[in-house]
């Protein structure tokens, strides 16, 4: 008796604090579904989501347009970075290693992990294929988006500027003499607020929560939301400058430790590799126990991809703008190596010890993947479309494995929404006025979705920040479309005067 006594406390709480989750995710879901559905809706007669062929068809015509930049500038991107050509004395408050570490903290994130395994557990292996083609193509709209955002920033008098799709698409169609593109700009600044406070800070709260509960026992996940928004909110208050700090340092221990554990993965099971690939092209064109085959593979691929890598949305335009530099043609070659390191490299990297690792395999009597639980054969236990599959994959190379993911999904999600909020917060300073107070409202809004994120369901949040995000895309590219001839005049007129000498290497003085 005594025994059960003590346990209705512990019981009502749980209750209680199930029940507020529950009535979290209910009301996010029933207020964004419409949508989502508008966004993902699919081209008449197929199951293909027009938003998916609208980023592909731009990443396509852009890499054609401007002459397959991501293969002729590549290494040209890495002098950059190394600041071969930076003149501290240029405009702008970071340097390009630093823009560049900023941007890839809002894209190198969990879309890396519980994105890759929601490509892989839908779309089988062959969704890696998909995605890294996605992410070649996508160099190209990178590159537009972020010449255009340094081209037509502000520059402040105190030295610091504001820039980003909101900015060349007034200013960009002002000098083209196009109507609409304030109009542009607006609609922009609303969707990246959205995006923001979804896919830039609820996906990685809710997807951080996931792992972290799934070692220490499950609780509330408003819990991890208030640590989370308190230590975030530290940075963010600090502007750009604190961002860069944060960024410069997390961004590539967190990218090292992360590649790093799956290396030791694929070297542990050393003699699969060529079968996980093997698997991979196989699977790009026969979609093997994929739910609508091919083109199921296909679709995966591409729209992870693109929520991973962020390439046409613009956001990274808002971070690049930043950068210290006279020639905004150098940070359009810089954010080059943004989908390459994300998606090319990490997020196969992710596929593969997937793929290597035997957690999914094909359920006979569907033909379809399920989570094969420590080989014991089909399993529905656990989330097969986000963290925890990734999870499950490298703890089979070693036990411990988990605790190192949780660690790197703690950084991911992190460094992914204290960039998020500097995206947000242009966006909303551009509708709403620059000023101290209008920036502390956004940060503090910005903070409550955090926790709110944490506590929702996978679903309903994953739902929301693809159709945010995507829906930023739909407004970019349309303007990029009509600015893309401003940005092959740049591109010439720089690659001309450094072929010629008239751009030499910066001088650095010991």
């Amino acid at each position: 008796m005594a025994a059960a006594a003590l346990s209705i406390p512990t019981m009502v709480a749980a209750q209680e604090a199930m029940t507020m989750d529950e009535k979290i995710n209910q009301t996010f879901a029933n207020s964004t579904g419409w949508f989502v559905n508008l966004i993902f809706a699919p081209l008449p007669g197929t199951a293909f989501p027009w938003i998916v062929l609208w980023l592909v068809v731009a990443a396509s015509v852009f890499t054609i347009y401007f002459g397959f930049i991501q293969l002729k500038a590549f290494g040209h991107a890495i002098s950059l970075v190394k600041g071969d050509y930076s003149d501290p004395n240029d405009a702008g408050e970071v340097s390009h290693f630093q823009a560049l570490a900023t941007a890839l903290s809002g894209t190198v994130g969990l879309g890396n992990i519980a994105g890759v395994a929601v490509a892989v557990g839908i779309g089988g292996p062959g969704a890696t294929f998909w995605m890294i083609l996605a992410g070649l193509l996508g160099m190209a709209s990178k590159f537009t988006e972020c010449t255009l955002g340094v081209k037509y920033r502000n520059e402040y008098p105190d030295g610091t500027v504001s820039g980003g799709p909101m900015y060349y698409m007034s200013k960009g169609f002002k000098e083209r003499g196009l109507p609409g593109g304030k109009f542009l700009a607006v609609l922009f600044s609303i969707f990246c607020i959205l995006g923001a406070l979804g896919g830039g800070n609820m996906f990685q709260a809710n997807q951080a929560h996931a792992q972290i509960s799934g070692i220490l026992g499950a609780y509330p996940g408003w819990i991890t939301g208030i640590v989370f928004a308190a230590v975030v909110f530290a940075v963010i208050v600090g502007g750009i400058k604190s961002i860069a700090r944060v960024t410069e340092k997390v961004v590539p221990f967190m990218g090292i430790l992360y590649v790093t554990a799956a290396l030791v993965i694929l070297i542990v099971n050393f003699e699969h590799i060529g079968d996980a690939f093997g698997q991979i092209f196989t699977g790009a064109f026969t979609g093997l126990g994929v739910a609508g085959g091919f083109v199921g593979a296909l679709i995966q691929g591409f729209k992870r991809a693109a929520f991973s890598n962020e390439a046409g949305v613009g956001s990274a335009a808002i971070a690049h703008s930043a950068v210290r530099t006279k020639e905004p043609i150098t940070e359009g070659v810089v954010s080059l190596l943004e989908p390459f390191i994300d998606t090319v490299v990490i997020c196969t990297m992710t596929a593969l010890v997937i793929t290597i690792s035997g957690m999914l395999i094909v359920d006979p009597a569907t033909g379809l993947f399920q989570l094969n639980e420590a080989g014991t054969g089909i399993a529905t236990v656990g989330d097969v479309s986000g963290v925890s599959l990734t999870s499950a994959a490298f703890a089979t190379g070693f036990s411990w494995f988990p605790y190192v993911l949780a660690i790197a999904v703690i950084l991911f999600a992190f460094s992914t929404m204290i960039s998020w909020s500097y995206y947000g917060l242009k966006a909303w300073t551009y509708l709403f006025g620059e000023g101290k107070t209008t920036e502390l409202v956004f940060k503090l809004i910005f903070c409550v979705f955090i926790v709110i994120g944490a506590a929702a369901n996978l679903g309903p949040v994953i739902d929301f920040s693809d159709a945010a995000i995507f829906a930023m895309a739909v407004v970019n590219i349309t303007a990029l479309y009509f600015l893309m001839p401003i940005v092959r005049r740049e591109m010439n007129s720089y690659f001309d005067r450094l072929k010629s000498g008239e751009i030499k290497k910066h001088v650095k003085v010991a």
